[in-house]
């Protein structure tokens, strides 16, 4: 595994399901992530309140460290759940 860089920042996992998102915050808390919560957040370049998409906000990985420290891990989960990540 890379060594992971040092920052202080939240990541957003943006899912288009809520359910998918409510179940991913679930697991990684399970898993020791904090997890800052799952809300709806309209993202830049959005203009419809249909597409607006589920954000699970991660604080602190289960190491620590803050979660963008694990970005492409987090980017995989994002992607096996037709999501992607942002920042904050």
């Amino acid at each position: 595994m890379d060594s992971p860089i040092q920052t202080d920042q939240s990541l957003l996992l943006v899912l288009h399901d809520r359910q998918e998102a409510e179940d991913l915050a679930e697991e990684l808390r399970a898993d020791g992530w904090v997890v800052g919560g799952v809300h709806r957040e309209m993202l830049a370049g959005e203009d419809d309140a249909e597409d607006v998409d589920w954000v699970v906000v991660l604080e602190t990985a289960p190491d620590g460290l803050p979660a963008s420290c694990w970005q492409d891990q987090l980017e995989d989960i994002a992607e096996a759940h037709d999501g992607f990540v942002s920042q904050p």
